[in-house]
């Protein structure tokens, strides 16, 4: 029995697919945690979807921006983007039961046994876990209900950017899923700095990574996120594993294999720069 963590897909289907290969993945034995963004930018996004369903409690997923945001165009919340290729899932038969399996799925996951917590892109440093646990299920609770559309319509925007327990509801929910699925910069005192898509060399200079400031929710948990691509599984701490190596822009799909530390590496099979996309976004 195998724990493996996959990076961000993207559509990217055959990839996905030559590196459980690699890894030898047995669906009967062994559990493939996604860090999100199953879908968008890629050409296979129905694929990926189809074939992450039907692994059943073989896999975990937390979800990422591009997830949700592919549930708020299907609601005509948000206007479908040609780059997206969300077409197809759009307009799949079986797409309101894939549409249903995705909005019941958490924004984290943690593994009990092995101490590691997986969210898609970061958590805020000024949450403690229970807050964190917290303000997650807050969001799911409302995504599974049957009032979700109320919560996709309120997710867009950078504001708030600091947390209070006096935030109003709708405003808990989009500070949660900015942190949770977007963020990779923070001002010194804990406010988020949603706008910057660098690579932390090129950052302002006021702007520190999210995982370098202390961050009271996740101690004695290691913690496995995807979402910045551009650092390509480079300059995190030890304890944290970032595995968006960006196979959607022509990088490679990443996939650790927990028990041992082993990685596994699937080179994009094309070059997928997109138009006006960066491999920070």
């Amino acid at each position: 029995m195998a724990t493996l963590l996959v990076g961000d897909v993207h559509g990217c289907y055959d990839e996905l697919q030559a590196l459980l290969r690699q890894a030898a993945f047995d669906p009967a034995a062994d559990t493939l945690w996604f860090t999100g963004d199953l879908v968008a930018r890629g050409p296979k996004s129905l694929e990926v979807l189809r074939f992450i369903q039907s692994l059943g409690d073989s896999a975990r997923v937390v979800l990422g921006n591009h997830d949700l945001h592919l549930l708020a165009v299907a609601e005509g919340l948000q206007a479908p983007k040609a780059a997206d290729q969300l077409q197809a899932v759009l307009q799949a038969p079986d797409r309101d039961q894939l549409l249903q399996w995705l909005r019941h799925q958490p924004l984290i996951q943690q593994h009990a046994e092995f101490a590691f917590l997986m969210v898609h892109a970061g958590i805020s440093p000024l949450w403690d876990l229970t807050t964190l646990q917290q303000c997650a299920q807050a969001v799911a609770t409302q995504l599974q209900s049957t009032e979700y559309p109320q919560l996709l319509a309120a997710l867009y925007g950078d504001q708030p950017d600091h947390w209070s327990s006096e935030l109003s509801t709708v405003e808990q929910w989009r500070y949660t899923v900015n942190v949770l699925t977007r963020l990779r910069f923070c001002y010194p005192d804990g406010r988020l700095a949603l706008q910057c898509k660098q690579t932390v060399s090129a950052a302002p200079p006021l702007l520190i990574p999210w995982f370098q400031l202390a961050l009271p929710s996740t101690q004695g948990q290691q913690v496995v996120f995807g979402h910045w691509a551009a650092l390509m599984g480079q300059g995190t701490p030890p304890g944290f594993y970032a595995l968006d190596t960006g196979c959607v822009w022509g990088g490679k799909l990443s996939l650790l294999r927990w028990e041992d530390q082993h990685y596994f590496f699937q080179p994009s099979c094309s070059n997928r720069d997109g138009v006006g996309i960066t491999l920070s976004e």
